[in-house]
């Protein structure tokens, strides 16, 4: 008797789908290669070349940081169209090291699902390049996982990786920030990549709302408005930290103003009671969700930004010149607030 025989597609992995994806990823990865990049996709490593580097810093700091997009993945498998996810989590990372004040360089990618769809990871890597070549910084690698029964059908996940450097002598670490200190909120697009699990439960399931429904406070469809891309505050910033002194920086992600404050925060001082939230305005989608979800006050500004995504930690001599230059260049930023001693 013939036993029966069982291939790798069969039990659930598809190599030739693997390798169809690298083909149509190909030409967004490389739009991104620097002279630096010294190997192209299909490597077993990514190459960068340190020469400029070297030849630029006297003490160069490597800064990284890894991250992933969270349930809003589940929001843009709904639309049916991931592209804005690629340019989140390359925006997201770029973000955490410019709080320590690093230029971004490489980026590395994960993407894993349960059957792979090269089409959907066109459109991630897709964004991904997009956001990658606004940021000046090259995509180095990546990988591509099909996990079945890792994942549910349809489900995806993606993670990624950012390295940048700085001068040593040049690193934004908080520890500088005194009592008196400003705050300058830089605003956010919304909701960015955090708080969707209480945004889903509370837009989607309590409310009955659809991506197309446009509701009338929001002047936007709530898929529109959910799937606005994480923005990257690295260009702007590292221009004003080549011309003026900033003492903290902080993305503000999960946790809200107040958690990723006290990251940075020396312990001698304190955030909460100084932030002035009337001095900015608070994003339709924020008021929406909290309206139809009866969520706590305390609860949006520990989940959301509420409509501050970045904050610079600064003397207040600086303060106005900061909120003029972000401003004159496209970039709403307020003064919210003034450091307290404890």
């Amino acid at each position: 008797m013939t036993k029966k025989t069982t291939t790798y597609k069969q039990a659930g992995v598809d190599i030739d789908a693997g390798i169809k994806t690298v083909d149509m990823i190909r030409a967004h990865v490389e739009s991104t290669a620097s002279k630096n990049v010294l190997a192209g996709i299909g490597s077993f490593g990514g190459l960068f070349d340190l020469t400029d580097i070297l030849k630029n810093y006297r003490e160069p700091v490597l800064v990284q940081s890894i991250d992933g997009v969270g349930t809003k993945l589940m929001v843009a498998a709904m639309a049916g169209d991931h592209t804005s996810i690629g340019e989140d989590i390359v925006n997201h990372c770029c973000n955490d090291v410019l709080c320590q004040g690093a230029r971004p360089l490489t980026f590395l990618d994960y993407v894993a699902m349960s059957r792979l769809e090269p089409e959907q990871v066109e459109q991630i890597v897709c964004g991904m390049a997009k956001a990658c070549r606004e940021a000046d910084l090259s995509i180095l690698g990546g990988e591509t996982a099909e996990l079945p029964g890792m994942y549910r059908e349809n489900q995806c996940d993606v993670a990624g990786i950012v390295t940048g450097v700085v001068e040593k002598s040049e690193l934004v670490t908080g520890q500088k920030i005194f009592e008196g200190d400003v705050l300058v909120g830089l605003a956010s697009d919304g909701l960015h990549t955090n708080g969707y699990t209480l945004a889903r439960k509370v837009l989607f399931e309590y409310a009955g709302l659809k991506l197309d429904d446009m509701p009338e406070s929001l002047n936007e469809t709530v898929g529109e408005a959910m799937l606005k891309p994480h923005k990257n505050y690295a260009p702007l910033v590292l221009e004003f930290l080549k011309k003026e002194e900033v003492r903290g920086m902080a993305h503000i992600t999960g946790g809200g103003l107040i958690g990723n404050l006290s990251r940075i925060m020396p312990t001698n001082l304190q955030v909460c009671p100084c932030i002035k939230r009337e001095c900015w305005p608070v994003p339709t989608i924020f008021n929406l969700i909290r309206q139809l979800g009866n969520v706590p006050p305390d609860d949006m500004e520990r989940t959301f930004n509420m409509g501050i995504g970045f904050i610079l930690v600064m003397p207040p001599s600086t303060a106005k010149t900061a909120v003029d230059f972000f401003t004159s260049n496209g970039q709403p930023a307020y003064e919210i607030g003034i450091i307290n001693s404890i």
